[in-house]
């Protein structure tokens, strides 16, 4: 019986960028990168991609990914949350096949520079903490959140915390992870008791500083990296 799976969301529909999910990045579908650093971690042992599209489907599978189900328009649109999907993920796989995998590795097609080793670290450490409820990445914020201003109606800067201790040096905060998409791990046992994914015992794991693509500056930002440092996931995607 399978248990730990990696769950691939890659719904159509983007607007931000149209298609962006299945954009070309040094010559292969953004997904394409998601598929192959869960096909070479050995600690996966199996992938899926939950997508609303016919032709999105036919590309996982091209990558080596299965896509046993069209993922329902409802659990699809802008509004819809990772629960959605995961939810309707687990309840097929458990309704069509009699199975529920405890360990879902979340990869997001938006982060698709990842290092194997770490995506083997991150599902090591969760299955070895049984009291933990999840795991999510983030990595380190250069400057706390609190030194930062909101502006009132009047166009005047108010401070997020009193005093003007926003004029403390950055070392008088506490550190402060910004949640990136470079992996999240749920477990199905507490997914599906829940009205929450992650709950009061989420591990935080450290992750490398990750681009997210949410705009064409940041996608052509992913191209000019692996032109300067290449990818081992693109070496893989081009030898497959």
């Amino acid at each position: 019986m399978f248990d730990t799976i990696a769950i691939i969301p890659a719904r159509s529909g983007s607007k931000s960028i149209i298609d962006k999910n299945i954009k070309t990045l040094s010559g292969h579908p953004l997904i394409a990168y998601s598929i192959a650093v869960a096909k070479l971690s050995n600690k996966i042992d199996r992938v899926i991609v939950s997508t609303n599209s016919k032709t999105y489907v036919q590309i996982a599978k091209k990558y080596g990914a299965e896509a046993p189900f069209i993922r329902p328009d409802k659990y699809s649109t802008d509004t819809s949350t990772d629960r959605d999907f995961l939810i309707h993920a687990m309840n097929w796989l458990k309704d069509n096949e009699g199975c529920m995998p405890e360990y879902w590795i979340h990869l997001r097609p938006t982060t698709p520079l990842r290092n194997i080793e770490i995506i083997n670290k991150a599902i090591d450490k969760i299955i070895s903490n049984t009291n933990a409820t999840s795991l999510r990445s983030g990595h380190k914020s250069p400057e706390s959140p609190l030194k930062w201003f909101t502006k009132d109606n009047y166009g005047f800067f108010k401070g997020l915390i009193d005093n003007e201790d926003y004029n403390l040096p950055k070392e008088s905060f506490n550190q402060i992870y910004i949640p990136d998409g470079f992996v999240d791990i749920v477990k199905a046992s507490f997914v599906i008791n829940n009205n929450t994914i992650h709950g009061k015992k989420m591990i935080g794991f450290e992750s490398p500083v990750c681009t997210e693509i949410d705009s064409i500056e940041e996608f052509e930002y992913i191209e000019y990296q692996i032109k300067r440092k290449g990818s081992e996931l693109l070496d893989y995607l081009n030898r497959a």
